[in-house]
């Protein structure tokens, strides 16, 4: 890679980690969240359920933005919304308010990720595209571990208020470097905006987040859950004829003719969503389940870490001697195994049993995120990579703030089938595992040779 796309690559990079690590942060200090405001800790998920809801409302539109306005001016708006935003939170004295600054977050989040990875795909040639996405991909693998530890230190010996002022000085940072390194890219022709695909897509995504968080809630809604999914349901089916109708689509559909685009789009959304939900699920375990403090519950995620960066070398080679198919379908049954073993974790576990479960599983995270956004991008046609990076964006996000909420739904349901300090989360965990048989049976129907000409695997003879 050239030296400006690698400065490019590094700044959205950051971004990213900013994002990621504010939003897996909240986990392991969802207790002291929920005492200082009076609320039932699992409600925290409120906060992220709200953010998502954001994102649900801009992350459509935010490839037409990136078109009509220039990445610059789009990004450099989004880290200072991120940036005022995380202020707001830190200064919230209520759950009420903590989750309106928490969508202005969201708002932020929307756009600054999605649009600065556009960027970096059209400033990058397809030989370039592994390392590219290498970059991309490390914020998402360490900030979710890196975030417990922080947290918890943070809500044990300071305030967890201090998880979202960390942001203001990365988000200086970010400001003073986008008018360098960020490319004023515009399209050349303005296409109208598909005012009917972005109402019809906002009204079936946000149906369905508000409809799990019903489901998932401390007093599950059932009404409200009925009339959400419901209601997301028949938007989103309306708002795929529209996409697939129209001239001008909101977000070209038939992107999806591609395969792994089409595997990331809906297998790659289930694991990302199922995997991010374990550093959310583990700290409560260890410290509602066993006892331990938020620092100790933080320190143990450290595992995760070391296996994620341990691996991350020698990624890239596996891809390129076993190809993109099998590299996922082998991360996809260790992490299966992974979260049934996490399953059977009892208070008087050994440590070194716990940690040893928690690199395995940061190990395999480590394969199967890279696998999966690498198979993403590995065969679009540069034309359509603007719709392809909004359909992954849009998935990506949802699914990481939907996977939070149906660990929390998850757990409800363990309430009733083992109604134990630990057993709800066991339950949770099994449940998670039998849901990654959803994209280990996709990546089983991929051809063998997907993504090849992309990580240079020489063909089987």
């Amino acid at each position: 890679m050239q030296g400006s796309s690698r400065a490019l690559a590094l700044l959205v990079a950051g971004a990213f980690f900013m994002e990621t690590l504010d939003f897996t942060i909240l986990g392991p200090a969802a207790p002291h969240i929920a005492a200082d405001l009076g609320v039932d800790p699992v409600s925290v998920t409120t906060a992220v359920t709200a953010y998502v809801l954001a994102l649900a409302v801009l992350l459509p539109v935010s490839g037409w933005m990136a078109d009509r306005f220039g990445g610059r001016r789009v990004f450099a708006t989004a880290v200072a919304i991120f940036t005022l935003a995380s202020a707001a939170c830190a200064l919230a004295p209520s759950l009420p308010v903590l989750v309106a600054a928490r969508v202005l977050q969201g708002a932020g989040g929307a756009l600054m990720v999605p649009v600065g990875r556009l960027v970096v795909l059209r400033a990058t040639a397809k030989a370039d595209l592994v390392r590219a996405i290498a970059y991309l991909t490390w914020p998402g693998l360490l900030a979710p571990v890196f975030a417990p530890t922080l947290g918890g230190f943070l809500a044990d010996h300071a305030s967890w208020r201090w998880i979202f002022l960390i942001n203001l000085p990365l988000g200086v940072i970010a400001l003073g470097l986008a008018p360098r390194i960020v490319p004023d890219t515009a399209a050349q022709e303005r296409l109208p905006l598909d005012r009917t695909g972005l109402v019809l897509t906002v009204l079936g995504v946000a149906g369905v987040v508000v409809g799990m968080e019903a489901l998932g809630a401390a007093a599950p809604n059932w009404t409200l859950a009925a009339a959400g999914l419901g209601i997301g349901a028949v938007a989103l089916a309306v708002a795929v004829r529209h996409l697939l109708r129209t001239r001008h689509p909101l977000i070209d559909l038939r992107v999806l003719r591609t395969a792994t685009l089409r595997l990331q789009a809906a297998g790659g959304s289930v694991y990302r969503g199922t995997i991010l939900a374990v550093p959310f699920l583990v700290p409560l375990l260890l410290q509602l389940g066993f006892g331990w403090t938020a620092t100790t519950a933080g320190l143990a995620m450290m595992a995760i870490f070391v296996g994620n960066v341990g691996i991350k070398p020698v990624t890239t080679p596996l891809m390129r001697r076993f190809g993109i198919r099998a590299v996922l379908l082998g991360s996809l049954a260790a992490g299966i195994a992974c979260l049934v073993g996490l399953a059977f974790v009892r208070a008087d576990t050994p440590l070194p049993v716990l940690l040893g479960l928690l690199l395995v599983s940061g190990i395999f995270r480590s394969i199967g995120f890279t696998a999966f956004i690498t198979g993403a991008f590995a065969d679009v046609p540069d034309a359509e990579m603007a719709h392809a990076n909004t359909l992954v964006s849009t998935t990506q996000e949802l699914a990481s703030g939907l996977g939070v909420a149906v660990a929390a739904l998850f757990v409800r349901l363990g309430e009733l089938v083992a109604p134990t300090a630990d057993g709800p989360y066991r339950v949770a965990f099994l449940l998670l595992a039998a849901l990654l048989l959803i994209p280990a049976v996709q990546s089983w129907r991929l051809p063998r040779t997907a993504g090849d000409h992309v990580t240079g695997r020489a063909p089987a003879r």
